[in-house]
Protein backbone atom coordinates (compact mmCIF):
# COMPACT_ATOMS: atom_id res chain seq x y z
CA UNK A 1 0.00 0.00 0.00
CA UNK A 2 1.27 3.21 -1.37
CA UNK A 3 2.01 5.59 2.02
CA UNK A 4 0.42 8.19 0.90
CA UNK A 5 -2.82 6.49 0.67
CA UNK A 6 -2.69 6.62 4.84
CA UNK A 7 -4.12 8.07 7.26
CA UNK A 8 -2.04 10.24 9.53
CA UNK A 9 -2.27 7.66 12.19
CA UNK A 10 -1.31 4.98 10.26
CA UNK A 11 1.53 7.12 9.25
CA UNK A 12 2.74 7.78 13.23
CA UNK A 13 2.17 4.34 13.83
CA UNK A 14 4.53 2.99 11.44
CA UNK A 15 6.73 5.77 11.59
CA UNK A 16 7.47 4.99 15.64
CA UNK A 17 7.55 1.39 14.21
CA UNK A 18 10.88 2.64 12.29
CA UNK A 19 9.51 3.49 9.09
CA UNK A 20 11.26 6.96 8.57
CA UNK A 21 9.52 7.57 5.32
CA UNK A 22 6.38 7.06 6.84
CA UNK A 23 7.15 10.69 8.68
CA UNK A 24 8.29 12.20 5.25
CA UNK A 25 5.18 11.46 4.21
CA UNK A 26 3.36 13.05 7.18
CA UNK A 27 5.90 16.23 7.37
CA UNK A 28 4.98 16.77 3.54
CA UNK A 29 0.94 16.59 4.09
CA UNK A 30 1.49 19.21 6.38
CA UNK A 31 4.43 21.25 6.27
CA UNK A 32 2.44 23.62 4.36
CA UNK A 33 0.01 24.27 6.45
CA UNK A 34 2.26 24.46 9.56
CA UNK A 35 4.58 27.20 8.49
CA UNK A 36 1.94 29.54 6.92
CA UNK A 37 0.74 29.39 10.43
CA UNK A 38 3.96 30.07 12.26
CA UNK A 39 4.81 33.23 9.26
CA UNK A 40 1.63 34.48 9.69
CA UNK A 41 2.10 34.94 13.24
CA UNK A 42 5.96 36.02 13.33
CA UNK A 43 5.87 37.86 9.86
CA UNK A 44 9.83 36.65 9.32
CA UNK A 45 11.16 34.09 7.15
CA UNK A 46 13.82 33.48 8.39
CA UNK A 47 12.33 33.49 12.38
CA UNK A 48 9.28 31.14 10.92
CA UNK A 49 12.30 28.48 9.50
CA UNK A 50 13.75 28.20 13.00
CA UNK A 51 10.23 27.89 14.60
CA UNK A 52 9.23 25.07 12.24
CA UNK A 53 12.48 23.38 12.19
CA UNK A 54 11.83 23.44 16.31
CA UNK A 55 8.56 22.43 15.37
CA UNK A 56 9.19 19.47 14.00
CA UNK A 57 12.24 18.48 16.34
CA UNK A 58 10.48 18.17 19.16
CA UNK A 59 7.18 16.06 17.41
CA UNK A 60 9.78 13.95 16.51
CA UNK A 61 11.69 13.57 19.71
CA UNK A 62 7.99 13.24 21.22
CA UNK A 63 7.07 10.53 18.71
CA UNK A 64 10.83 8.76 19.25
CA UNK A 65 9.83 8.73 23.07
CA UNK A 66 6.80 6.93 23.06
CA UNK A 67 5.10 10.13 24.09
CA UNK A 68 2.26 10.78 22.11
CA UNK A 69 -1.22 9.77 22.59
CA UNK A 70 -2.81 8.91 19.29
CA UNK A 71 -6.17 10.54 19.12
CA UNK A 72 -6.06 10.70 15.85
CA UNK A 73 -5.42 14.37 15.90
CA UNK A 74 -2.14 14.55 14.52
CA UNK A 75 -2.43 17.99 12.99
CA UNK A 76 -3.92 19.55 15.68
CA UNK A 77 -1.16 18.51 18.21
CA UNK A 78 1.64 19.70 15.77
CA UNK A 79 -0.32 22.96 15.46
CA UNK A 80 -0.81 23.45 19.38
CA UNK A 81 3.11 22.37 19.96
CA UNK A 82 4.34 25.34 16.96
CA UNK A 83 1.84 27.44 18.86
CA UNK A 84 3.41 26.75 22.21
CA UNK A 85 6.99 27.71 20.59
CA UNK A 86 5.86 30.91 19.05
CA UNK A 87 4.40 32.29 22.41
CA UNK A 88 7.58 31.32 23.92
CA UNK A 89 9.27 33.02 21.89
CA UNK A 90 7.72 36.23 21.92
CA UNK A 91 8.10 35.64 25.53
CA UNK A 92 11.59 35.48 25.50
CA UNK A 93 11.49 38.45 22.99
CA UNK A 94 12.99 41.60 24.28
CA UNK A 95 11.03 43.10 21.21
CA UNK A 96 7.67 41.69 22.97
CA UNK A 97 5.10 44.92 22.21
CA UNK A 98 1.96 46.22 22.25
CA UNK A 99 -0.13 47.11 20.02
CA UNK A 100 -1.86 50.40 20.52
CA UNK A 101 -5.37 51.11 20.54
CA UNK A 102 -7.55 54.13 19.64
CA UNK A 103 -8.77 56.19 22.13
CA UNK A 104 -12.08 54.53 23.51
CA UNK A 105 -14.92 57.03 23.66
CA UNK A 106 -16.48 57.80 26.72
CA UNK A 107 -19.25 55.49 26.75
CA UNK A 108 -16.99 52.04 26.30
CA UNK A 109 -15.13 50.08 28.60
CA UNK A 110 -11.66 50.87 29.99
CA UNK A 111 -9.58 49.00 28.14
CA UNK A 112 -6.43 48.69 30.23
CA UNK A 113 -3.76 48.66 26.95
CA UNK A 114 -5.07 51.84 26.27
CA UNK A 115 -3.35 53.75 29.43
CA UNK A 116 0.26 52.23 27.93
CA UNK A 117 2.10 55.44 26.05
CA UNK A 118 4.14 54.20 23.77
CA UNK A 119 6.34 57.38 22.36
CA UNK A 120 9.56 57.98 23.62
CA UNK A 121 10.43 60.04 26.35
CA UNK A 122 13.23 60.40 29.07
CA UNK A 123 15.38 57.55 30.27
CA UNK A 124 13.46 57.84 33.89
CA UNK A 125 9.87 57.65 31.61
CA UNK A 126 11.45 54.39 29.89
CA UNK A 127 12.37 53.41 33.09
CA UNK A 128 8.55 53.60 34.88
CA UNK A 129 6.76 53.03 31.40
CA UNK A 130 8.92 49.03 31.55
CA UNK A 131 7.52 48.68 35.04
CA UNK A 132 4.33 48.98 34.06
CA UNK A 133 5.08 46.75 30.65
CA UNK A 134 5.99 44.28 33.16
CA UNK A 135 3.09 44.61 35.99
CA UNK A 136 1.14 44.04 32.82
CA UNK A 137 2.71 41.03 31.77
CA UNK A 138 2.18 39.38 35.08
CA UNK A 139 -1.12 40.60 35.57
CA UNK A 140 -2.21 39.29 31.72
CA UNK A 141 0.02 35.78 33.20
CA UNK A 142 -3.10 35.32 35.80
CA UNK A 143 -5.70 35.22 33.22
CA UNK A 144 -7.50 31.70 32.82
CA UNK A 145 -5.74 30.22 29.38
CA UNK A 146 -8.33 30.96 26.97
CA UNK A 147 -8.75 34.63 27.74
CA UNK A 148 -4.36 34.59 28.13
CA UNK A 149 -4.17 33.12 24.53
CA UNK A 150 -6.31 35.92 22.86
CA UNK A 151 -4.88 38.53 24.89
CA UNK A 152 -1.34 37.11 23.78
CA UNK A 153 -2.12 37.02 20.08
CA UNK A 154 -3.96 40.65 20.29
CA UNK A 155 -2.05 42.36 21.85
CA UNK A 156 1.40 41.38 21.80
CA UNK A 157 1.63 39.87 18.64
CA UNK A 158 -0.36 42.23 16.61
CA UNK A 159 -2.58 39.86 15.53
CA UNK A 160 -6.09 40.90 14.08
CA UNK A 161 -9.53 39.51 15.76
CA UNK A 162 -9.49 37.53 12.43
CA UNK A 163 -6.47 35.68 12.16
CA UNK A 164 -7.20 35.12 16.22
CA UNK A 165 -10.32 33.34 14.94
CA UNK A 166 -8.60 31.32 12.15
CA UNK A 167 -5.99 30.52 13.86
CA UNK A 168 -7.54 29.26 17.03
CA UNK A 169 -11.08 27.95 15.01
CA UNK A 170 -12.90 29.65 16.51
CA UNK A 171 -15.79 32.37 15.44
CA UNK A 172 -15.19 35.90 15.83
CA UNK A 173 -17.52 36.78 18.06
CA UNK A 174 -15.86 34.16 20.35
CA UNK A 175 -11.87 35.86 20.28
CA UNK A 176 -13.68 38.90 20.66
CA UNK A 177 -16.07 37.84 23.91
CA UNK A 178 -12.73 36.22 25.56
CA UNK A 179 -11.28 39.45 24.91
CA UNK A 180 -13.74 41.08 26.64
CA UNK A 181 -13.72 39.01 29.87
CA UNK A 182 -9.65 39.37 29.82
CA UNK A 183 -10.19 43.20 30.06
CA UNK A 184 -12.77 42.40 32.60
CA UNK A 185 -10.34 40.24 35.01
CA UNK A 186 -7.50 42.78 34.01
CA UNK A 187 -9.19 45.49 35.11
CA UNK A 188 -10.71 43.84 38.49
CA UNK A 189 -6.94 42.48 39.00
CA UNK A 190 -5.61 46.03 39.24
CA UNK A 191 -7.78 47.05 41.55
CA UNK A 192 -6.98 44.29 43.76
CA UNK A 193 -3.08 45.00 43.74
CA UNK A 194 -3.56 48.33 43.76
CA UNK A 195 -1.46 49.11 40.97
CA UNK A 196 -0.50 52.05 39.34
CA UNK A 197 -0.15 52.12 35.72
CA UNK A 198 0.68 55.29 34.36
CA UNK A 199 3.45 57.67 33.57
CA UNK A 200 2.13 60.69 35.58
Amino acid sequence: MLLKKLSDAELVSKYILGDEKAFEVLLTRHQSRVFSYILMMVKNDELANDIFQDAFTKVILTLKKGKYNDEGKFLPWVMRITHNLIIDHFRKSSKMTFVAQRKPKEDEDFNIFDILNLEEGTIEDDMVLEQVFQDVRDLVELLPDDQLEIVKMRHFMGMSFKDIAEAKDISINTALGRMRYALINLRKLVKEKNLELTLA
